[in-house]
Order: C-alpha cells, then structure tokens, then sequence
C-alpha cells in the first residue's frame, strides 16, 4: 500500500502551485463552519447554486467560499481538465489501455447533427439503429409482435449484467409512470438460480420475450443465464420459434445466430460505448419498449442537453465540474471515504447501485493514464437509498457519528401522483435533512447524547418533475462528474482491469469444483473452501 501522505509519491503533475495552494487553503476551511459562512454571506445561496438542462444544483452547504472555488478551478485547469473534455468529445481515443473513444455523446446527439470520426459519418449510423429499435419496440407495444402460439408478448426480460442491466433496469424503475402497463419487464443479471427460478418462474413461455445483451455475446455471466432461458422456453416452445422469443444486444453475428436468435434481430453497438455508458445505445432496447420511442428520443435529448452544457460552460458555472470539484475537495483535503446518494423518490430506488458502478468502476483506480502510482485517494465508496427509509437506518450515523460523508440529495418538486399532502412531508423531510446536516442542534444545557455538531457538507439536486428528459439529463451529470474526477486524479476512467482478475480466478475454479481437470493451486484457505463446495455439490 502506497503511503498517502507521503509528498514524494505525488505524481510530477500533482507537484503543481495549484495543488499546494489548495493544500494550504484546506487547513484554513477546516476550521469554517458552514452555518457561520452563511452568516458571513446573505448571497450564498445564490452564489453558490446554478440551473442547467432542467437541473437545479445547490452546492451551497459545502465548506467553499469564492477563494476556495477559484483554486479549484485553477487546479482543474493545471490538470487540463477542459483539454480531456475536449479530446474526448471530439473523439481521441481516450481510453488509452484499450486504444478506444469514448463516445456516448455521440449516441444522444439529435438526428440532425453531423459528427466526423475516422472517416465515418456517425450520426446517421446511430439513427438507423433507433430507426431498426423503434420499429421493433413498437411492434412489441402495439401487441403485433406475437409468440409461437399467436399471442402477443406480455413480459420482457432483459438479460445482462453490469452496464448491460443496471442501466434499463435503473431507468424502467425511474420511468416507471411513462411505462405501458400492457407489459411486465424483469430484469436477470445476477449469476445465482435463486434469481433464475425467481424470474421465470413466474412467466408465461408463449408469451414471454427475450433480450440477450452481451456486446460480445460470450460474456459468462448473462451467456449461463441465457442458455437457462432457452431451456427453459423449449421445454414448451420448438427450436425453430426461438426467433420470436430471443433478441440480442450484441455485435457477433455468428455466436447470436448460433444461438439461434435470427440476425435481423440483432441490435448492435459499438466498441466505443463503454458498459457502464450503454443505456443509451441499443442496450437501451428494454427501455425503449418500455417507454415507447417518443419518450425515449426525449431521454436522449436531456443527456444531450447536458452534453451541450458541460462542453460550453465555463468551469466556474458548470455543473458537472463542480460537482466533481466539491466531491474531489472532500475527499482529498477532508477525509471523506464515502458519498452518500440519497434520492428523495422512490422510483430512483436503483440509482445508488447505478453510481456505485458508474464511479467505482470508472476512478477505483491506483494508477495514472502513464502507468505511474496515483498518490491520492481516488474513488470514494458510493451508497445510499430512497428518502425517508434511510432517515430510520443510516442517518443517525450522519448526525452523531465520527466521519465527514459529503450527501448527495436528489428530490423532484411535482410528483406523478396525487398524493400532494406525502409530496409535502417528502419534501419537507429531505430539506430538513441537508439543514439539520449543515446546522445540528446548538440548544444551551443540551445533553451530550443529544448533541449533532452540524458543520456536514451536502449537495442537493432539484428537477421540477422526474420524466425522461430529466433522468436523462441526471444520468450525463454523473456521467461528466466521474470523468472529471478522473482527469483530476489522471486516471482511466473508461477501462476496468481489475474486473478481469477475479473473472480469471472464478473460471479456474469453477474447473475444480466440476472435478473436470488437476486441481489448479490455491492457498489454504480457498483450497479448503472449494474441497467443502465440493462436497455438499456431490
């Protein structure tokens, strides 16, 4: 382990005036108290807040003032932080241990839009599959599309795993009132029968439909899960009906027709859409039946909307920097290990878990772009859950406990039901949060076991309503926020190395557990682990 306060680990580039300037400036804010700067300023709140592509960003009750903020910006300059935003939106190949772009603005761009790359004209290449999607999702909506025994399909199960799932399962749930109720969508990642069973146990195989998505069609997890399907739709179904109840997501032709899923319903998507940036690709296909095209075209938009924002804002007034710039001061001058996501709407119930792999996966790096050791603290650990259900759970620990966790909370103003007097207290409950955060309880003569310190830094997110255009636009906040982060810290945010190594290890002994080769060598304790699996597996 890297001893990270130890200067001489810091990368040449981390060696910068900007850097020591905000080393000094930190000793001096970790003395503010947040409710003595709004004190000091009867503007804060308006000085520190800004609207972009229907997003309201309150990053107020932070421990920044004006200096603070022109450091931060400075450093992220020093760190070229506009020159990566630029290579990447103009397609350089960002991606530098894969030799890939990293184009997902590319595929929320509107149709009439040109963008060049490589000689190709892509735009067009991206609207004839949503053109290829729409025609699809629409025929399954309608009831046209029909299983082997005539009947129209009544539930979608998208098949995937990491980015292939968290995405059109955390956008179904967050789009759950512009969903068609004439369609039940589930959602099968996890490598585990206990999740089979529970899937298809509940399906109707006449009328049940099918979306494989792996890139590469041979990813083990989703490709395990697919076979199980296909077994289990030709315990009823015959082979040559697997075309009306199997679609891929993939781009290898001859592994999905061998599959036996026809090639006209493959939707593909290229090598330079990310995982973990795919909902917005043909991955998206789930969605999209979901919500219908219409919607779906207005979640493109929104991203695009912060698309547009985050390429032309300056940084002092751009949303995705300073939300990484907050997060970043946190974390490396405050100790802050972790960020709490904490939505205030239960159909963003998902979007924790889809953060935890949007950042972790991206910045939980040890190493720079160049292959030298980072010398900071990268990625904090990304968690939380819906208001008010974590108010009763992890809250307590945010008031009294011991470490400083930066909050993250998201509400939306109008909600899709007419429950307005639950709006209200949900509401009321959130702001109340983020206040008794930064505030605590000053009363004279209270108890010490009643005492909350305050001084607790939050963000809060604000969208008037939560609809497709808006998640859209949330998404490509965090989207831009994680590669800010990761310019600051000169990492890869577009490549994930470490997910091979235990991907390697579990196919080794998945061999040993079958018996089907020599052992391989292992140490002790996960020698022992597999001789006992082993043996409750005969």
């Amino acid at each position: 382990m890297h001893d990270l306060n130890d200067p001489s680990l810091l990368q040449p580039s981390l060696q910068l005036p900007e850097f020591a300037a905000l080393q000094r400036h930190a000793g001096e804010a970790r003395q503010w108290h947040l409710n003595e700067l709004f004190g000091q300023d009867p503007q804060r709140a308006t000085r520190f807040s800004l609207d972009a592509a229907g997003l309201f960003f309150d990053f107020s009750k932070t421990h920044l003032q004006p200096q603070t903020l022109s450091l931060l910006t400075a450093f992220a300059r020093a760190r070229g932080v506009e020159t990566l935003r630029d290579a990447m939106l103009r397609g350089e190949r960002v991606n530098v241990t894969e030799n890939r772009a990293a184009l997902h603005t590319v595929l929320r761009m509107p149709r009439e839009s040109r963008f060049a790359w490589e000689g190709e004209e892509l735009v067009a290449e991206v609207q004839q599959v949503l053109d290829r999607m729409q025609n699809f999702a629409e025929r399954v909506r309608s009831g046209e599309w029909k299983g082997y025994s005539g009947k129209s399909i009544k539930d979608v199960v998208n098949i995937g795993i990491g980015g292939s799932d968290l995405g059109p399962a955390m956008s179904c749930a967050a789009l759950r009132p512009f969903t068609t109720t004439s369609l039940s969508f589930h959602f099968l990642s996890n490598v585990d029968g206990h999740a089979t069973s529970a899937v298809l146990g509940r399906l109707n195989p006449e009328t049940t439909l099918f979306i494989i998505s792996s890139k590469s069609f041979s990813t083990h997890e989703t490709l395990l899960n697919a076979h199980d399907a296909r077994a289990w739709f030709l315990r009823k179904g015959a082979l040559a009906d697997l075309h009306r109840h199997f679609v891929a997501v993939s781009t290898n032709t001859e592994a999905v027709t061998a599959f036996g899923i026809a090639a006209e319903n493959m939707f593909p998507f290229r090598d330079w859409v990310g995982g973990r940036y795919s909902i917005w690709s043909s991955i998206g296909l789930s969605l999209m039946v979901a919500i219908g095209a219409e919607h779906f075209r207005a979640f493109l938009a929104g991203a695009h909307a912060m698309d547009e924002h985050f390429r032309q804002a300056p940084l002092e007034r751009n949303m995705p920097a300073l939300l990484a710039l907050t997060n970043f001061w946190y974390r490396q001058f405050f100790g802050a290990g972790s960020l709490l996501i904490a939505p205030y709407h239960q159909d963003l119930w998902l979007f924790p878990a889809y953060l935890q792999q949007l950042e972790m996966e991206s910045n939980g790096k040890g190493v720079t772009r160049d292959g030298q050791a980072v010398g900071l603290r990268t990625a904090p650990v990304i968690w939380g859950s819906v208001g008010t259900n974590g108010q009763h759970a992890y809250f307590q620990m945010l008031h009294q406990g011991t470490d400083i966790v930066p909050v993250d909370f998201i509400a939306v103003l109008k909600p899709a039901h007419d429950y307005i007097e639950q709006h209200k207290v949900l509401l009321a409950n959130c702001f109340a949060q983020a206040e008794a955060l930064m505030n605590g309880n000053a009363a004279p003569n209270l108890p010490p076991h009643r005492a909350c310190p305050g001084n607790h830094p939050s963000h809060m997110l604000l969208m008037e309503r939560l609809t497709p255009s808006t998640l859209g636009a949330l998404i490509a906040l965090y989207e831009h926020k994680t590669f800010v982060q990761g310019a600051l810290w000169n990492v890869n945010s577009f490549d994930q190395w470490g997910v091979e190594l235990g991907k390697t290890l579990a196919s080794q002994i998945l061999s040993d557990l079958d018996g089907s080769a020599a052992l391989h060598t292992h140490d002790s304790s996960t020698s022992a682990l597999i001789a006992r699996a082993a043996a409750a597996l005969k």
